[in-house]
């Protein structure tokens, strides 16, 4: 172990994913001394994945509503200060173009890359130091000032930014590093748990769902007070698509979820009987397939064999009620392996909204996933990272 300090900063960022090259760049660029440490061997792993490749790094819609968090307001004050349009200037800067896909979804024309490129860039420019493929090992705060043991060697800083992330993605190098230093330095933490995540269902539910792995419907489903309408996807172990993230990250263990699996159909059962009076000897499964995939159709008529002249109002209420509000209850879900992200973490009540500093331990910031700030899937915690980086790094 090296004995001796080798560096000397005003800033020490660790994590080299979006928040902290935001930050990076941002505190450099006002004339602060940054070094950033990333422990994997290459920065912004989770950019370079994100969108399919694609980068979908922000929501044109990206307000503080769009975001669970214990304290739902804490969030506004870094995203009304640096917004979706903030960073497209930045991207724009640099020559790069976007499109929207759905949903006030960007995505970057020329790539996940491009992004990464882009916030690297600014770094160099601005004088950051980002250095891959190093650990810190420990961190004590003495005199003012941080300390840190690193494998590369010891460094010294006025203020220190945490930004490693949650606990999603581990083989991406996800780790408890922000958390186990903010009990550490006595800051509180949220319960982490997997978001938008896809559920697991028990082998009753799964022997209906493992014969329609792959299959796709347009849908709306809600938990409690919440719902989305986008796709969910049918898999070996349960439900997932889109529309099952978003709701996931508002679902708790023990509660059902309800699919709508005809959004587009106001009177379901209306539409059953208008089918049965016109056209009596139809079966279900081919009525159903005029709104329904094929194979989902087939599988859900199975359980009413029988013409549509044979099949009573009741019936037909029986499978509107099904269509429009189908109740399951997930055995769980595919946990921090699967989930694109973490919900909880740092506790927002020990820290500033509007320099991310924590309030009892000066020159302490965390940013991005590690904060109880979460997202909805289509580029809203990419806009986190960008704001809460561009916040502390104002300021640290």
């Amino acid at each position: 172990m090296v004995d001796k300090i080798v560096k000397m900063q005003d800033l020490v960022v660790v994590g080299g994913g979006a928040a902290g090259l935001m930050c990076a760049a941002v505190a450099a660029a006002r004339g602060r001394s940054v070094v950033l440490y990333e422990h994997n061997k290459k920065p912004g792993a989770k950019i370079l994945i994100s969108g399919g490749g694609r980068c979908n790094f922000t929501n044109e819609d990206a307000t503080a509503t769009a975001y669970l968090s214990e304290n739902p307001h804490f969030a506004k004050s870094a995203l009304s200060r640096y917004t979706p349009w903030d960073f497209m200037d930045l991207l724009g800067r640099h020559g790069v173009t976007w499109h929207e896909k759905t949903l006030g979804q960007l995505f970057c024309d020329q790539g996940a890359r491009r992004v990464l490129e882009v916030l690297l860039a600014e770094c160099e420019s601005a004088g950051a130091d980002v250095q891959t493929g190093v650990a810190v090992k420990s961190v004590r705060y003495e005199s003012g000032r941080y300390e840190l043991v690193t494998t590369s060697g010891l460094v010294s800083a006025e203020a220190l930014v945490v930004a490693t992330g949650g606990l999603s993605i581990p083989k991406m190098g996800a780790t408890s590093f922000a958390y186990d230093i903010a009990r550490q330095f006595d800051v509180p933490v949220v319960e982490p748990t997997p978001a938008l995540v896809p559920f697991t269902f028990a082998d009753r539910d799964l022997a209906f769902m493992k014969p329609l792995a792959g299959v796709a419907a347009d849908s709306v489903v809600s938990c409690g007070k919440s719902s989305f309408r986008e796709n969910l996807l049918f898999t070996h172990r349960g439900l997932s698509g889109p529309a099952i993230l978003q709701i996931s990250s508002y679902w708790q263990p023990g509660e059902a979820i309800a699919l709508n699996l005809v959004p587009d159909e106001a009177d379901i059962a209306g539409w059953l009987k208008a089918a049965r009076d016109s056209r009596p000897k139809a079966v279900l499964r081919t009525v159903l397939s005029e709104k329904l995939p094929t194979r989902l159709a087939e599988a859900l008529a199975e359980a009413w064999p029988g013409i549509m002249a044979s099949m009573s109002n009741k019936t037909l209420e029986a499978i509107a009620e099904k269509l429009s509000r189908w109740q399951l209850v997930p055995s769980g879900t595919e946990g921090f392996a699967k989930a694109e992200v973490t919900r909880g973490g740092i506790d927002t009540a020990a820290l500033s909204s509007k320099t991310l500093e924590v309030k009892s331990q000066p020159g302490l910031y965390f940013i991005g996933e590690c904060v109880d700030v979460t997202g909805w899937l289509g580029g809203y915690n990419f806009q986190w990272a960008w704001a809460s980086g561009w916040a502390a790094g104002q300021y640290g």
